[in-house]
Formats: structure tokens, sequence, C-alpha cells
């Protein structure tokens, strides 16, 4: 089956009719429908079919308790309204990727292996990655099992509901322990490449970012009836609180955002009592981080006692500096440019990834496609078809050089 054959059978999955974006949330039924989709491409092409004990899919060619396995591919699942490649991309390759090995007559001395990770984006139970998280001991069983959706449903009530045993969950060291190395395919979340006129690039290393939550606690009241000077009110404060993040941001060379915002008691003709805000920052390195945070908490409090409100900051996630490895990434780099005389270009990126999170267990890569927007966790996200073949002929040729290493 070709790549745009593959990409036009999953395109409808998950897909709202009226943003265009797609809602493929963790242990949903979109979310059911996309690993149906992956386990049938696995069987389809002969391979061993399996989900591991935290919910992550696996697709094997050869047994890979042999060891030194070669592993590709990404997620299914998606940020609220998200595009169609961020993920999909990367899995739908590593089928047209195995598909074109087999075509060249590539001798496959190791296992081979695709994965779809679960819950990547930490849309449903707001943290992201919890897959490969759970794989690595990143995120413990306990913590696991406290994680809600907005309804109040919590993670292992959610795999049950979609027939996975929650009980099983925990780390799996066994099973990181046989890949000898994974490459993860993933369209570009900016324009870098579009800057330099390639169509792939090698990552070099994931900023540090990490989630932090701002409560600003104030007093409800009447909107018509309260005197401004009476008045405990959390909102102004949190509206200072998200410009003084792009300030600091902008200072700095780093970015910073305020994406999420809840209101209560959230009534029109109501003074708040509460707005709580999600911060989500990152930056090239972990000082220049810091310095954008620890700032923008100083500032928030000023405001919060200018406006008579409290502030409460918590630090939901982080996530470290992620330098993948050196050998690896160099060996995708040479393989690229190899009998092209081109030089690859090697970029850091802002977004977190699953070969991210699996580096402290597994030597990783990654290979980044084109995006000529640089539009991402939106449904204008795009790459061309041109640049998906390129992406896929890419990966095949590192695999292949890999594999006969």
């Amino acid at each position: 089956m070709s790549f745009h054959s593959m990409w036009t059978e999953l395109l409808p999955l998950g897909r709202d009719s009226a943003s265009g974006g797609y809602r493929r949330y963790a242990w949903t039924p979109a979310d059911t429908d996309c690993r149906a989709w992956f386990r049938a491409q696995a069987l389809a092409r002969g391979l061993t079919h399996e989900t591991d004990r935290n919910g992550n899919q696996w697709a094997w060619l050869g047994d890979p308790a042999a060891g030194n396995a070669l592993v590709t591919g990404s997620h299914l699942d998606s940020v609220p309204d998200g595009g169609a490649f961020d993920g999909p991309l990367g899995v739908v390759s590593a089928f047209a990727a195995l598909d074109e090995l087999r075509s060249r007559g590539v001798p496959f001395t190791r296992p081979f292996g695709i994965v779809n990770f679960g819950d990547e984006e930490g849309a449903r139970f707001g943290l992201a990655c919890v897959g490969s998280r759970l794989a690595t001991g990143a995120l413990t069983v306990e913590a696991a099992h406290r994680l809600t959706d907005a309804e109040g449903i919590t993670l292992p009530r959610a795999m049950e509901a979609a027939g996975h045993d929650p009980d099983a969950l925990g780390p799996d060291p066994e099973r990181l322990g046989r890949i000898g190395a994974f490459v993860e395919l993933h369209v570009e979340q900016g324009r870098a490449l579009d800057l330099t006129g390639d169509a792939v690039g090698v990552a070099s290393a994931i900023w540090p970012h990490g989630r932090w939550r701002y409560d600003f606690r104030g007093e409800a009241n009447h909107a018509g009836t309260t005197r401004l000077a009476d008045r405990r009110d959390p909102m102004p404060a949190y509206a200072e609180t998200v410009l003084a993040a792009r300030r600091e941001a902008q200072r700095a060379g780093a970015v910073a955002t305020f994406g999420k915002v809840a209101v209560e008691p959230n009534g029109v003709n109501a003074i708040p009592s509460l707005v709580r805000g999600w911060l989500d920052s990152r930056a090239a390195d972990q000082p220049t981080l810091d310095t954008v945070t620890g700032a923008l908490e100083k500032a928030a409090r000023e405001y919060a006692d200018a406006h008579g409100v409290e502030l409460d900051v918590v630090r939901e996630s982080f996530t470290p500096v992620v330098e993948f490895d050196h050998g690896l990434r160099d060996a995708l780099a040479r393989i690229l440019g190899s009998g092209t005389g081109l030089t690859v270009p090697v970029l850091g990126t802002g977004a977190g990834h699953d070969a991210g999170i699996l580096s402290a267990a597994v030597p990783t890569a990654m290979l980044f496609v084109r995006n000529p927007t640089g539009v991402s966790h939106s449904p204008a996200e795009y790459a061309t078809e041109d640049d998906c073949t390129a992406g896929v002929t890419a990966l095949a040729d590192v695999l292949e050089g890999l594999i006969r290493t």
C-alpha cells in the first residue's frame, strides 16, 4: 500500500467536520479507530502486532527478543482540533519506509519494529507522552492513576473502558532494553527548513520545556454594583501576567504561552473568584528558561498583590534539554549526505516528542520534514506530498544505512 493510499485511509479518522481539525484523544472511539488502522497495516505486511502494558502499539518484523532492534514510528493521537501531520506522518512514513526497504531487497539482519506511542499529546489527561513516560519510568504508576480528564474520568477507568488492563501499567525496561536505536520522523513544527530550502533535516536536541499552572484567587462579587476600588478581581492580574509572559520571552529569545484558562464562577455579570491559567514555556537552554519563568512569576506576584488577590504557582510538568544521541545523529546526517555532497541541516526544536522521553533509555534520533507554513497544532498544519515522499525516502535511507552498519 502506497504512502498516499495509507494517508488517505487514515485522514478521516477522528476529524471534526466543523473545525476540520482532529480530536483523536487517548482511549476514545477515535483513538480506537486509529489503533485498528495501525493493527491492520501491521497484519497486512505480515508483521507481529502487540500492545504493551502501557497501551503502546508495536509491529515487529523478526523477534524483538533477539535484541539490538531498530525501531521507528511516532503517535496517532492529536491535540484539540490539531493538524493531520503531527504524529501520523511518522507512523505512515514508517510503514511506507518498510515497504521501500523490502522493494530494495534490504536484508533485515536485526529485528525491526514500528511503534505507535499512546497519548503523546496529553490532550485528554493534561500530561504529554504518557505511553513513553510510563515505559521509561518517568511517570510512576501512582501518578498515572491520579490523572483525570475534564469529566473527572481517571486514566485507568478510560483505559479499562477501551478494553485495556490498567493494572498492567508500569516501567518496561525489558522491552526498551531490546531496542538498539529509535528513529522518529516528524513534521517540523516551525519554518527552519522552509527558510533553508531543505525538505528534510536532522534534529539536534529538544529544548527544555515545562507547564506551570497559575491560580489567581480573589473574591466573587456583583459586576454591576461593586466599586472598582472594592474589588479583589483576579482577572486583571492574570491579564497583566499574560502580557508579561510575552514580554519576558521576547526579551530572552524564548517562547512563553498562556494557551488555556479556566474562570470561576464564569458569569458575564460576576467578578471572578478564581482565574486559573496554564503557562507553556520553552527555551534553547536551561538558564534562559529559568530566567523567563522566574521573572514571570515575580511579576505575577506583584500584579496579584496590587489587585489584592492571592497567587499559587504549580509546576505541573517539566522536561530538561534532550540532546539526541550524538553518534546516531551524526550517522543520520552522514547517511543522508552520502553521495550528494550536501550538508544536511541539523536543527533544534522547541516541541516535545516521544523520542525525547525515550532518549533516557535508548539511543534516539529524529528526522524533520519541511512544513512550509510553520503552523502546527492547527488544521492549517501542512507538508507537501513531494516533501512527505522525500521524508519516506530519507527514513528508508537512514534505516538501510543503520541495518547495514
